[in-house]
């Protein structure tokens, strides 16, 4: 009869983690990779929600009118924005800058972390320079935390 209530509870405690629902939250960072210093490099959060429905809309056959949605209505003003520094200055690639975001990406997740949120993803890109007569150039990461609301 014991294992009978031990295994019920175990179960039971697997089945509400399971039908728990779970919020996400992304967090990016954009560094500079502009020659001379002349970029900017942040972490962005934004402290509103949006709707994607709001700004969707579907094409078919029959009826393939363009999406009538506003830019601005997606635009968020409320948004938390963090200074990181770029990763070249004059004297070309700042090692210490990239070791000092580093500290600042680190501090973020710790935090975030501390809140609750679990780490689930990261992806990274870079646009780079593409030749003499293009300067500039961005690296960006998505961190993509999770939580149980």
């Amino acid at each position: 009869m014991k294992k009978l209530v031990a295994f019920s509870v175990i179960v039971l405690l697997f089945s509400l983690d399971t039908m728990a629902q779970v919020e996400y939250k992304v967090i990016t960072s954009v560094e500079s990779i502009v020659p001379a210093g002349l970029g900017r490099s942040r972490i962005i959060s934004a402290e509103e929600e949006r709707d994607y429905k709001e700004f969707t809309s579907e094409q078919t056959e029959d009826d393939n009118s363009r999406n009538k949605s506003k830019r601005g209505d997606i635009r968020v003003k409320d948004f938390e924005e963090t200074k990181l520094l770029n990763f070249f200055n004059l004297g070309g690639i700042r090692f210490q800058n990239i070791a000092a975001n580093d500290a600042v990406i680190t501090s973020k997740i710790n935090t975030m972390v501390s809140e609750g949120w679990e780490l689930a993803f990261v992806t990274s890109a870079v646009e780079s320079d593409s030749g003499k007569d293009d300067g500039n150039g961005i690296f960006i990461t998505r961190y993509i935390f999770k939580r149980n609301k």
